[in-house]
């Protein structure tokens, strides 16, 4: 029925008649339409799920490190979860159904008869099972019961209390068969995507909600690794180290935390992190945290802020790999490194030891750089370190601060290079090398991208401008 007909109809005794019958064909059209799409969703999933190998080719085995059994498992980006189909209506069940079993409820007693409750999720045949570190940290004995009702004694394997996360492993597992999870990819996820979360809330065995990922990369407040996913799956005391599962029934996060004051505000620990991290708990029993030995700052390029090196240390992995001031790292084993955060957890989770691959950015090119991360030094022996590159302030002995139009000299050593040279208290550098600096680091950054070992600084002095050379 087009718009001038039912215009006219509202003149028309016939009027009610006529839009009730259009109103019933237009919803046995719109369901016929919506049966028709799902049919062919299945259809298409069941060719999927044909075409794939039986043999279980889809499952990647991650090994442990220096060992050949596996440490978790993940599937192809290409395979189905076991068993199942992805949903098509709104029913979960079929993917509860299928990841269930590897679902775990960890209870502990310590000291003074003191008991926690927790949920956890086994990652191997070899019964290691991942839960928060605050379910078992004052812990003297520590239950875990598989949904089968089978229950076994376990160990703390790791733990770490920056990032709330523990490793356990049960114990009497020979010929247990034991069910484990699949590991999935927490940087594919999207706000919007749907997720399920099944643990034990105050006690209550498998129990399971669904919501949505609310935001990513939630800084709330509990360490310098914050990377929290926020969603509104409903989560509870008790879900503690449980499971959140995407609709591939594979593992993105580990519930931990929630708002008391709010509802339906939730967070997890994304899985990638955790992935960063285990082999770490396993070789080490606690974080043995990896350097690089730089110091950084965000810098913008334009269109977004990217660590920029600021300082790199002596004998330091990266000044072996050589690494330089003002380079720019874009990436850490193929993963974004899109600020200093990013950057501090792609690195200092890892195994030091561990090899990984920068993508760098100097002087408008894009360099790839192996480098081997070493254990981080403490604090003092780090104060007590030479430093390889002095900045510019301390080269030049003036001190440098932002300013409005570029970076003003705020005080100078009549001694130094800089008097030296012709620089002045209250200048203002607003050029290096013909680039236009707006801060001390873009200074150094202008500084370090130059093949010259003068530097030509543009100084803006009162109503005038002049030009001053400087040894770098």
């Amino acid at each position: 029925m087009r718009v001038d007909e039912v215009t006219r109809c509202f003149r028309g005794p016939l009027c009610l008649a006529v839009l009730l019958l259009a109103k019933s064909a237009l919803a046995d059209d719109a369901e016929a339409w919506v049966r028709e799409r799902i049919a062919e969703q299945r259809a298409a999933l069941k060719a999927r799920a044909a075409a794939a190998d039986d043999s279980r080719a889809d499952v990647a085995a991650v090994p442990q490190p220096n060992r050949g059994t596996a440490l978790w498992r993940e599937r192809a980006p290409d395979a189905g979860a076991p068993n199942f189909e992805l949903p098509t209506s709104m029913s979960f069940a079929p993917l509860v159904k299928a990841v269930r079993p590897g679902v775990v409820n960890v209870s502990t007693t310590g000291a003074a008869a003191t008991r926690s409750l927790g949920s956890g999720f086994v990652i191997s045949a070899e019964g290691l099972v991942v839960t928060n570190n605050h379910v078992i940290e004052r812990a003297a004995v520590i239950r875990v019961r598989l949904a089968d009702g089978r229950q076994f004694e376990a160990d703390v394997v790791g733990q770490d209390s920056a990032t709330d996360l523990a490793l356990l492993r049960l114990r009497g597992t020979r010929g247990a068969q034991l069910p484990s999870v699949f590991l999935g990819d927490s940087d594919k996820l999207e706000v919007g995507d749907w997720v399920v979360a099944i643990g034990n809330p105050f006690g209550l065995d498998m129990s399971v909600t669904h919501g949505i990922i609310s935001a990513r990369e939630r800084v709330i407040g509990v360490s310098q690794f914050d990377d929290f996913i926020q969603t509104n799956a409903l989560i509870n005391p008790g879900n503690s180290g449980g499971p959140l599962f995407n609709l591939r029934g594979e593992v993105v996060g580990v519930t931990t935390a929630v708002i008391s004051q709010g509802q339906g505000i939730g967070f997890a620990v994304p899985i990638n992190l955790v992935k960063d991290l285990l082999p770490n708990l396993l070789v080490n029993g606690k974080p043995a945290r990896a350097w690089l030995g730089i110091n950084i700052s965000e810098e913008s390029d334009g269109s977004g802020r990217l660590p920029t090196i600021t300082e790199v240390y002596p004998e330091s992995p990266a000044q072996k790999a050589g690494l330089k001031t003002g380079d720019r790292i874009v990436a850490v084993n193929g993963r974004p490194a899109e600020s200093y955060a990013q950057l501090l957890r792609r690195i200092a989770l890892l195994v030091p030891g561990t090899q990984v691959k920068l993508k760098v950015l100097r002087a408008g090119r894009e360099l790839e750089i192996e480098v081997t991360l070493i254990p981080r030094p403490s604090e003092a022996a780090l104060a007590s370190m030479p430093r390889l590159n002095p900045d510019a302030a301390d080269r030049w002995g003036v001190k440098l601060a932002q300013a409005q139009q570029g970076v003003l000299i705020e005080s100078i050593d009549r001694e130094g290079r800089g008097a030296q040279a012709g620089l002045k208290e209250g200048d203002v550098i607003v050029e290096v090398n013909g680039q236009r600096v707006m801060s001390p680091n873009a200074v150094e950054r202008a500084i370090a991208n130059g093949s010259s070992e003068d530097v030509l600084l543009k100084v803006q002095r009162g109503s005038g401008s002049q030009l001053v050379a400087i040894h770098r």
